[in-house]
């Protein structure tokens, strides 16, 4: 269940109030009537059963709500209520399959900000990564994948070429490129001062690794996993199923390969700096292009009758 928080100028409540009373699936309508002070207005609140939400606040947002009021939206972790139980049953299809796109594309657009905190998390898991590679330990190459928050700009394209936000777009790639060009760029001066402290050496880089050598030879397989972590991914977000998230974050070799690239780099190993780099592109591509398809199915079986 979904919990609606509206403010609502006077003129329009009669409005909202009609339309949540048409809408199946919703209960718990309350009217506080002149109770809201910044905007002025009228409190309206209601639960909504998860798939009937994404209607609702769509109907509500044509009413202009969003501008002359205010629409927040909650999710609800325990409702003990025949009344939710009956909406729930009532609303047609199953909450677990809802997508509520206005908070995808909400979500993914903060996911997806250049912001200091993002570039830090970015910068230190390809640094993380680059220890591992050197070190051919497959714990700091996990550890890494863990730490890197590159899928909330690859979700945000995604969400954008479905939502045909061209902004979200826009944001979403200046994140990605801008995000992974710092962190490549930084490691390779970490691998420069690792090497002055003999921590790095090239003979470590060019060794045979079998734990982490795949970082730079993709393979069929590097496509097939970054297709399946794509709609993994875009599922657990739409779902918010953030525990799904985090092993989809382990499963593809993005930042290991951008860490493996910028350490070739620096060592000026061309052979290594391209096969990761195919490597970081190719999982790029996959999570993009399963992400948008998965997506769009959704889109159209949500819209089919039910």
């Amino acid at each position: 269940m979904l919990h609606l928080r509206l403010i609502t100028p006077a003129g329009k409540t009669d409005d909202v109030v009609r339309l949540i009373e048409n809408t199946v699936g919703t209960t718990h309508l309350v009217v506080l009537p002149g109770a809201a002070r910044n905007p002025a207005g009228d409190v309206v609140m209601c639960d909504v059963a998860r798939e009937a939400g994404d209607e609702l606040i769509g109907a509500l947002r044509e009413l202009d709500l969003d501008k002359s009021g205010s629409i927040a939206v909650e999710n609800i972790d325990l409702s003990l209520s025949k009344r939710a139980d009956k909406a729930e049953d009532e609303a047609p299809g199953e909450g677990a399959d809802a997508v509520l796109w206005e908070h995808l594309t909400d979500a993914t657009h903060e996911e997806s900000t250049l912001s200091v905190t993002y570039l830090a998390f970015l910068v230190l898991a390809t640094m993380i990564a680059a220890c591992g590679v050197v070190l051919d330990n497959a714990i700091l190459i996990v550890g890494a994948m863990a730490v890197g928050p590159e899928f909330g700009p690859l979700a945000g394209i995604c969400t954008a070429v479905v939502q045909r936000h061209p902004r979200l777009a826009l944001r979403s790639l200046i994140a990605l490129l801008v995000g992974f060009a710092a962190a490549m760029v930084v490691t390779v001066g970490f691998t420069w001062f690792m090497d002055a402290l003999n921590l790095f050496t090239k003979d470590q880089l060019e060794a045979d690794r079998p734990n982490t050598g795949f970082v730079y030879a993709p393979d069929a397989f590097s496509f097939v996993v970054a297709v399946l972590a794509g709609i993994a991914g875009t599922l657990s977000l739409t779902s918010a199923k953030s525990g799904a998230l985090v092993g989809v974050a382990i499963s593809v070799t993005t930042v290991p390969a951008a860490a493996n690239a910028a350490v070739a780099m620096a060592y000026g190993d061309t052979a290594q700096t391209v096969g990761s780099t195919n490597q970081l592109l190719l999982n790029l591509m996959g999570i993009v292009l399963a992400g948008t398809l998965t997506l769009l199915l959704q889109k159209w079986l949500w819209r089919k009758p039910r």
